[in-house]
């Protein structure tokens, strides 16, 4: 478990600890902020995602993308949304007591991104609670804000989690 997968818990539960199960939720977890490391973008990654994905010219080619809206090649947004969850999944989603989600609200892509930006997350904790139907769940609702290396956002949007709770004694 990494060091923000441990803060997250620590934040989203009252006690844990490494490759536990979370033990429940601690009133405290709103407005928490974690940050993650970073992933680079490529020019190679854009395009072959796009050729792949989302085949538009602002994604695939180039030249084209010049004399565009962008004025240059920028990234799909999925293949921002893409880096995003690799970032989320490796900093901060336990294999130990990540379940599932069931859905993601406001999704905004903000700005473009372009080959060489450096991404990173700033998740914010929105709320977490135990689950009133499925009680050995926790719901974690999160603001995530996608950053590129000069501090802008660039997308951002509010994914639920469910993460798995230790039963209560």
């Amino acid at each position: 478990m990494t060091f923000a997968q441990r803060a997250v818990s620590a934040a989203i539960t009252a006690a844990s600890s490494a490759g536990e199960f979370p033990t429940g939720f601690a009133p405290c977890a709103s407005s928490a902020v974690f940050t993650s490391g970073t992933i680079a973008v490529s020019e190679a990654e854009i395009i072959d995602f796009a050729v792949k994905y989302d085949p538009q010219a602002m994604h695939t080619d180039p030249e084209a993308a010049r004399s565009g809206r962008f004025g240059g090649l920028i990234a799909s947004g999925w293949h921002t949304a893409a880096l995003m969850m690799r970032l989320f999944a490796t900093n901060f989603l336990s294999p130990a007591s990540s379940v599932a989600s069931p859905g993601i609200d406001e999704l905004r892509w903000l700005q473009p991104v372009r080959p060489g930006d450096a991404l990173h997350l700033r998740v914010t904790v929105v709320e977490a609670r135990r689950s009133r139907s499925r009680p050995q769940e926790g719901i974690v609702r999160s603001l995530i804000e996608v950053l590129n290396q000069d501090g802008a956002v660039v997308m951002s949007l509010k994914p639920i989690s469910l993460i798995a709770c230790r039963p209560t004694a």
